[in-house]
């Protein structure tokens, strides 16, 4: 991993929120040596390509794995051994977008008992598969339990294509249910059925689920942009986008935030407030705020268009594949108050957006943790974030922990990087209580462990350790602990 992270900064001139704003780039790179503004702790582990993560209104974290199963991660991490609900029998996932992506509890679950899954099936005799949106029951003797066999499907639409399925669901504030769809895969949209209005694909698609029947799976709200349209399909919310794969809410004030993949060289984040209804975010027309393909003229005009609040370029930081992340609005750690979270499937790193002087500013922070494919939130706002390889983290802020004495965040750890030994200094840890170590390395496999001596600074040899990022966990019998991330050179 190179020793440097890259604080990237985008200021846009957009006052009519027009397409050709001035877009001004500035790079400023610094030396990772000792400490980052954003750091993580190792929360769950030995997952199977975790997508998807919710909260249920209560303090268990929900998990969708891509091959159809759904598990529950208690608050200290552990992954019950019985899945909450398994379809692997219905999902399709051949290809690398598809399969179980999608998971959201209704508002009153507690009551209900209902959730909604979005995963993808084989369509019997044809070579396309489809998107299914899926309503499921909570069992009603064992509240850690799906019913299986409480299926209801509310809506199918096609996939021509493997890749681009979207697949986000999320319930707005307003109480319905949003869904977001790819624009049916390949490259380019070679259908163009992103603007196009009389198909589902390359949306944000907004239902009413509340009272779903098997005879009338959903209802649409009154409101909807297109309800009046007849050459546009009533469920669209908005269009235009290419690959929206995660998209959420501000808990705050309702906004919306999506991660829309780009194409051949640019990611986007889009925001919209939640009155904000029919917007066309430009896919195929535009690559964010770049032309694409010359299908310019297919759109109506610049000033009919919503344009990213941020982008980035694929070669600037190695990326490739956005995935779209949360506001952070948790009270653990208020210096992250009002930063939107995202990453990159390629580059493996964390970044935030921060408004500030009246503009939106990116940072990017390498951690090269593996490829993160979800965030998550849970009942308090804390985030997390999972890996395709299995591991989930929750993220903290390394600037406000504000240590006292005998506290476990006082230790300190130096040299980091390190080549061959890691000093941890105990000196403002002076209490007796035995402390154990464990070294993790980024897939949640313990590589050392090691027991706290009498010395006030202990030093552990890492020279058997492989070069990389590793997170050591320093754990009191008291069922406190930290984690620290370590850098081996």
């Amino acid at each position: 991993m190179a020793n440097y992270f890259l604080h990237l900064q985008e200021k846009f001139l957009n006052i009519t929120g027009m397409r050709h704003s001035i877009l001004l780039l500035a790079f400023l790179i610094h030396n990772l040596t000792i400490s980052q503004s954003l750091d993580v702790d190792l929360f769950a582990s030995n997952l199977n390509r975790p997508v998807n993560i919710k909260h249920a209104g209560d303090d268990r974290l929900f998990v969708a794995e891509q091959d159809g199963f759904i598990k529950i991660i208690s608050t200290n991490g552990v992954v019950q051994s019985t899945p909450f609900l398994n379809i692997t029998s219905s999902v399709e996932s051949g290809g690398n977008e598809e399969g179980l992506l999608g998971l959201a509890f209704h508002p009153n679950f507690a009551s209900n008992g209902h959730f909604f899954v979005n995963y993808t099936r084989d369509v019997t005799g044809t070579s396309d598969n489809e998107t299914v949106i899926s309503r499921f029951t909570r069992s009603s003797t064992n509240p850690n339990l799906a019913d299986p066999n409480s299926e209801l499907v509310i809506l199918t639409y096609t996939q021509p294509f493997s890749n681009h399925n979207g697949g986000e669901l999320q319930f707005g504030p307003d109480g319905y249910l949003y869904i977001s769809s790819g624009d049916g895969g390949s490259g380019g949209d070679p259908l163009n059925n992103s603007q196009n209005l009389g198909n589902l694909l390359g949306k944000l698609l907004r239902i009413d689920v509340n009272n779903a029947t098997a005879n009338n799976p959903y209802d649409i709200p009154a409101d909807n942009p297109f309800i009046n349209d007849s050459e546009a399909n009533d469920e669209i919310w908005a269009y235009g986008l290419r690959n929206p794969w995660k998209f959420s809410f501000d808990r705050a004030n309702g906004d919306i935030w999506i991660g829309d993949v780009g194409q051949n060289q640019i990611e986007e984040i889009n925001r919209a407030t939640l009155s904000e209804a029919g917007l066309n975010y430009g896919w195929r027309c535009y690559e964010g705020n770049s032309e694409f393909g010359g299908n310019a003229s297919e759109c109506s005009g610049e000033d009919n268009l919503k344009f990213p609040v941020a982008q980035y370029v694929h070669n600037a930081v190695g990326g490739c594949s956005i995935t779209g992340g949360y506001m952070y609005r948790g009270t653990e750690h208020p210096g992250l108050n009002g930063l939107y979270f995202f990453s990159d499937f390629c580059n493996q790193d964390l970044g935030y957006l921060r408004f500030e002087n009246g503009n939106w500013t990116m940072t990017i922070e390498p951690f090269s943790l593996g490829s993160i494919v979800a965030f998550g939130e849970d009942l308090n706002g804390e985030l997390y974030f999972s890996t395709l390889g299995g591991t989930i983290y929750k993220i903290k802020d390394n600037n406000t922990l504000g240590a006292n004495d005998n506290d476990l965040r006082s230790i300190s750890i130096y040299p980091n990087p390190s080549e061959r030994f890691v000093n941890i200094d105990f000196s403002k840890y002076n209490t007796s209580v035995p402390i154990a170590l464990y070294i993790y390395d980024m897939q949640g496999k313990i590589v050392k462990t090691i027991n706290r001596n009498t010395q006030i600074v202990q030093k552990i040899d890492v020279n058997d350790i492989a070069k990389g990022i590793y997170l050591l966990k320093i754990k009191a019998p008291n069922t406190k602990q930290i984690t620290k991330r370590i850098v081996l050179n």
